[in-house]
């Protein structure tokens, strides 16, 4: 004979289920949405306020990237006047040079010697 070892595991199981009830359906969704969406649109928000406090502060990034870059600018602008500098006071003495030189040799021409 048949034992109650020998009865198929599923045999009865859809008889146990009840009748679905669609209204009460409805009313867990509900009940499980309102539980969770406030919690999610703060989550939103604050998301929200995050991104935008990071386009802020790129921004803000941004310029001061943008002013290290005139530092650096206006330091090499320095070591160009300074070389500048260093240049104009060659050529003075370059200019000191030749108007002695100018001098000797017309001192020179006067006292009869030709250069």
């Amino acid at each position: 004979g048949v034992g109650p070892c020998d009865a198929s595991p599923d045999e009865g199981v859809v008889e146990d289920l009840p009748l679905i009830d669609e209204k009460a359906v409805e009313q867990l969704t509900e009940g499980l949405i309102s539980h969770y969406l406030p919690d999610l649109q703060r989550s939103k928000s604050a998301l929200q306020e995050l991104t935008q406090n990071q386009v802020v502060l790129l921004e803000t990034l941004e310029q001061e990237i943008s002013k290290f870059k005139e530092c650096n600018s206006i330091v090499d602008i320095n070591a160009l006047f300074s070389e500048a500098k260093h240049y104009h006071n060659k050529l003075v003495n370059i200019r000191n040079e030749m108007m002695m030189l100018h001098e000797k040799t017309s001192k020179l021409k006067v006292s009869g010697i030709n250069i």
